[in-house]
């Protein structure tokens, strides 16, 4: 491959394929692979067939990096067969491996009957389209996402139900992990309407970051990569293991516990004020 080429097709430890962004230095879904892990850690964890079937009104789903669409497409494959509309909100700076996705989807094995969706998609940043019984209604927002999340548009998007939070890492791309950016997609959501948002970390700084935002945190469900992830929720009755209080005990001998409140990486233990908060959490009363 040129060195110039932003992206490449790597096999993970599974065997199937997956990207490779150079910018980031982090290879897409690794281990298990781009399926394998959609199902782990958005299908399953999110009982996604149960709640789509048993809604009576349109599932709505917040993609929050695109990427090369692997996680909504897995999730679309799971849902084809129920009589249910499913309106789906992508999140990306770029499309970028999305395209290149395409170019290679005989490689990656789960674009390759999605073709003119997504190149529609590519096209217009929207499209609409039938699978099986599923009505789909598929959107894509470009730009900077702590941006957008802070714009007077957010408020206008549809209330999700799912979060598929799928940054890059809090190393290389901290923007997207910090305190108040979560507190801000917490206030984007309904009460009236129990969302859940899993994620592929299980970091400390992550798990309190999102408890002082005003969300429920669980441990996640295990993928190849990680015995254990992080669920979060606006509704305690989406979490099916809530952290508790041995959790907070360890957290307070962390020494990287402390959230980010700007977008620069670091790791620090909890400040005082930070653990006082946490504590007063109705997770533990």
């Amino acid at each position: 491959m040129p060195s110039n080429e932003p992206y490449q097709i790597v096999p993970v430890a599974s065997g199937a394929f997956s990207i490779y962004s150079r910018e980031y230095d982090e290879t897409f879904h690794p281990v298990v692979g781009p399926i394998a892990e959609a199902e782990a850690l958005y299908v399953n964890q999110l009982r996604l067939r149960k709640r789509v079937a048993e809604s009576n009104r349109p599932f709505v789903i917040w993609d929050v990096g695109l990427g090369a669409a692997a996680n909504p497409l897995v999730v679309l494959n799971h849902l084809r067969d129920l009589h249910a509309k499913i309106i789906i909100l992508s999140f990306d700076q770029t499309t970028v491996p999305l395209q290149f996705a395409l170019d290679h989807a005989a490689q990656l094995g789960y674009l390759s009957s999605w073709r003119v969706e997504l190149q529609t998609l590519l096209r217009q940043n929207e499209v609409m389209f039938e699978a099986g019984l599923l009505s789909v209604h598929w959107s894509l927002r470009l730009g900077d996402f702590p941006k957008l999340a802070s714009g007077i548009e957010a408020s206008h998007w549809p209330k999700p139900d799912a979060i598929l939070f799928d940054a890059y890492s809090p190393a290389t791309n901290p923007a997207m992990w910090t305190l108040p950016l979560f507190a801000q997609l917490f206030k984007l959501l309904s009460p009236e309407r129990p969302c859940a948002m899993p994620t592929y970390s299980r970091s400390t700084m992550l798990r309190v970051g999102l408890m002082l935002a005003g969300f429920f945190v669980g441990v996640g469900h295990a993928t190849g990569e990680k015995e254990e992830t992080t669920i979060a929720a606006n509704s305690l009755k989406l979490i099916e293991e809530p952290l508790d209080r041995r959790w907070l005990t360890r957290t307070r001998n962390s020494t990287s516990a402390e959230p980010m409140w700007e977008p620069v990486y670091r790791q620090a233990p909890l400040s005082a004020a930070t653990l006082e908060k946490l504590s007063a959490h109705p997770q533990f009363g």
